[in-house]
């Protein structure tokens, strides 16, 4: 439950802090004094979209704390512990929880979960466990079929969540089969073309036979064959410049660094430093053989018969060549898609088992998700006939002692994803009345103790931690706002209630009152909110019965009205 909530700069709101707790708070006051911004209060520290608009006059920014009361060990703790944030102890298995949201001028949003910093969407998230919100466009929700649809489901229980969970599990598996059935079927021409080219592609590709990296190997071996004569020139003139074969060549390197040697080596005795010199040569003419023996080598690896072999690489260059163009650009691109091509048209040529197999499959699922419809039919049908007995009843308490609800469960042209279901909520306001839809025969004010009377009933199986109802008794008056303020009391009893009202037979009901007070002595309205008891409590009764806070006639309205609801 929300045990406080505290709100600054909010719409005509200055500084105020909202004392709630257990049990029925009423939020009274003058129209414009700000009472639908407790609501919006709440929206906002819930993860409602932020709105700059809704910054007080001249201020910087908006802010609203809430404190709220949560088990230490729930879902909610968890989430919240899971994020980073932190709970404070209270004992007995409880924990508070404060949750901040402020909104600046410039509409920038702040989000603060457990004394952490985190987006909004937590705060919406944490809310759907924390607070149920109605007002006047909840009301207009709750004359949908899918909100009439969630209510009876919520109000059965087990009995259709079990079903409806294996239900939906089994219609989501048949969509995705029947979408893929549907995709094979259309695509089966293309899916063919593409078999087609796949096959022609993986000849090609398998009479080629790359191997990676040989179109470099080839390209380099060509280049070589082609100035074949150029190297072997080249090769012959060098090896004849370091060492002739000829008794009639010219002098060759060989020979004039060992006459160079020769001839130092002659004189050496007679000067130590001509030693190394000499040492040098001679390791210089070892060096030059060297070279003569590795040219002669490379002149006798030189093929004579080279152009058939040129002729070979050319025309395999050329193979290379067309695949690349086809599948490439590169050669290692060829070979990977070579590789790829032979699972896609095994995929592809499995195109007829698996539509005959998604075909078989998706009769099964279609068999099981109309027997799993049926059982939830059946579930909804008795839920149906017993909330309906309920919801009347309660609408009897609430002054419309003839009102009948109906609840109609009838068979949709199709299975959806909530089952073969079309769920209608009538209303029958007298006996003798034909049953109309809410949507066309429902007035705000029947609306209102309808939604009222479905809630109190829901409470009572699946109970909701706080409740917020805005407005929730426009349109009602007299004996029946008596009857409302008793249901939300009764409703308090199981959960927390708070209730933004301009009726005092309503607030009367209330264990806490609370009413939002206006001040307009300065430029800006500013607006606060003071808890009511005693005398003060009574005023403020009086003037929401007659205007008049100081009526004499108003003051005893109001304590009867007081004594009335106290006596339940």
């Amino acid at each position: 439950m929300i045990n406080e909530i505290s709100i600054r700069d909010l719409g005509v709101i200055d500084d105020a802090v909202l004392p709630l707790g257990a049990g029925f708070t009423a939020v009274t006051g003058e129209t414009g004094a700000g009472k639908t911004m407790v609501v919006q209060a709440l929206g906002l520290v819930l993860g409602a979209r932020a709105d700059s608009g809704t910054v007080r006059s001249g201020s910087k920014q908006a802010s609203v704390e809430g404190r709220w009361l949560v088990p230490a060990s729930g879902e909610v703790a968890t989430r919240v512990q899971d994020a980073g944030g932190d709970l404070d102890p209270q004992g007995d298995d409880l924990a508070e929880l404060i949750l901040l949201r402020t909104v600046s001028s410039e509409g920038r949003s702040r989000a603060v979960v457990g004394g952490r910093g985190a987006p909004a969407s937590l705060l919406a998230e944490l809310g759907e466990h924390l607070i149920v919100v109605h007002g006047q466009s909840d009301q207009m929700r709750l004359t949908s079929s899918t909100e009439q649809r969630a209510a009876l489901d919520r109000f059965a229980g087990e009995a259709v969540a079990g079903v409806a969970a294996r239900y939906a599990e089994v219609f989501g598996q048949a969509r995705a089969a029947r979408a893929e059935l549907s995709r094979l079927v259309e695509e089966r021409d293309d899916r063919a073309r593409e078999a087609e080219r796949l096959r022609i592609a993986l000849a090609e590709i398998a009479e080629v036979d790359p191997v990676d990296g040989e179109d470099v190997e080839l390209a380099e071996r060509a280049e070589k064959l082609t100035n074949l004569e150029d190297l072997r020139l080249a090769a012959e003139e060098s090896r004849d410049l370091v060492s002739s074969e000829a008794l009639d060549s010219h002098p060759d390197i060989i020979g004039l660094l060992e006459t160079a040697r020769r001839q130092l080596e002659r004189v050496a005795p007679h000067d130590a430093a001509l030693a190394p010199i000499v040492d040098s040569l001679a390791s210089a003419g070892f060096l030059v053989a060297e070279v003569s023996t590795q040219l002669s080598s490379y002149l006798a690896s030189l093929d004579a018969d080279s152009a058939a072999e040129l002729d070979s690489i050319q025309q395999r260059r050329a193979s290379l060549a067309v695949l690349a163009r086809k599948y490439g650009p590169e050669l290692a691109d060829v070979i990977s898609f070579g590789e790829a091509a032979g699972p896609r048209l095994l995929e592809l040529d499995n195109d007829s088992d698996r539509i005959e197999q998604l075909g078989a499959e998706l009769e099964d699922l279609d068999a099981q998700a109309i027997a799993l419809a049926a059982e939830l039919t059946a579930s909804r049908t008795e839920a149906a006939v017993e909330l309906s007995s309920r919801v009347t009843a309660e609408l009897a308490a609430l002054a419309m002692p003839t009102a009948r609800l109906v609840i109609e469960v009838s068979a949709r042209d199709e299975l959806s994803a909530s089952g073969a279901d079309a769920i209608t909520f009538l209303l029958q306001p007298h006996g003798g009345s034909t049953p109309r839809p809410l949507a066309k025969g429902a007035s705000g004010g029947e609306l209102s103790r309808v939604m009222l009377a479905i809630e109190v009933v829901l409470a009572a199986t699946d109970p909701v931690p706080t409740f917020v109802f805005d407005e929730v008794d426009a349109g009602i008056g007299g004996a029946a706002a008596i009857e409302i303020g008793r249901r939300l009391a009764l409703l308090a009893k199981t959960s927390q209630v708070i209730v933004v009202t301009h009726l005092a037979q309503v607030a009367a009901f209330a264990t806490n009152h609370l009413t939002v007070v206006k001040d307009s002595s300065g430029a800006v309205t500013a607006s606060s909110v003071t808890q009511l008891d005693g005398d003060a409590r009574a005023a403020e009764m009086a003037r929401l019965l007659s205007g008049l806070p100081d009526s004499k006639s108003g003051l005893e309205h109001a304590r009867e009205l007081l004594d009335l609801a106290a006596a339940g």
